[in-house]
């Protein structure tokens, strides 16, 4: 596969988790910033690959074999991050770009020996998991903050939204995944929480809180 065609793969595949009966051109178009028109010269390509399973006006599905590429591709980007962060010092927010050129490296061995290198890590910096060389995915059970009970305590274990503005705004609240939250109220207007993050009483807007996973 070309660049494009793995950048084509890996958007229907992060689509596909929310709309899994059929991924609409427009929503591929959307994510690649990119003309409809574009998207169904692209569909056919990668129809003719047996990448995807394109029909007009019903949407795109991945076939088995688009679903174990995309997940490989996927594989690559979150192990890339995972190495920038914990290997080269990287913070969080710097990373997503970086690995959006590595991912695109071919070589399978190298990402089975930097998989290996790391200690076969289950989930990047992110908390996002990642697929093992077989494109099996251990399933991380987790909730949005917007979503706990008030009097109970939690880890914070991913991010909805991994944009650099949120990242860093975590960073400037001293939010990191393993830290723990304590939900001590949440106000009935707007669903403001106050939380105790790792000690610290700290007041939440439900967008914020709708973008961090605990468990």
């Amino acid at each position: 596969m070309t660049i494009s065609e793995e950048n084509y793969i890996k958007v229907i595949y992060h689509l596909s988790l929310v709309s899994p009966k059929g991924v609409n051109t427009n929503a591929i178009a959307g994510m690649l910033d990119t003309k409809a028109s574009s998207v169904t010269d692209m569909m056919k390509k990668l129809s003719d690959k047996d990448l995807v399973t394109y029909q007009k006006y019903q949407g795109v599905t991945l076939t088995d074999k688009g679903l174990h590429s995309a997940k490989m591709i996927v594989r690559k980007h979150r192990l890339w991050e995972v190495f920038l962060v914990d290997k080269l010092g990287f913070s969080w927010d710097e990373v997503h770009e970086i690995a959006e050129e590595l991912e695109h490296i071919k070589s399978e061995q190298l990402i089975n020996k930097l998989d290996a290198f790391l200690g076969f890590p289950v989930a990047d910096p992110h908390g996002d998991p990642i697929p093992d060389a077989k494109g099996i995915i251990k399933k991380i059970e987790k909730q949005l903050l917007s979503e706990v009970e008030i009097n109970a305590s939690f880890h914070c274990v991913g991010v909805k939204d991994s944009s650099t503005d949120f990242l860093k705004y975590l960073d400037k609240q001293k939010i990191a995944l393993g830290s723990v939250v304590k939900v001590i109220d949440k106000e009935d207007f707007d669903d403001t929480l106050t939380v105790e993050i790792d000690g610290k009483r700290l007041t939440i807007s439900n967008k914020i809180a709708n973008n961090l996973y605990v468990q």
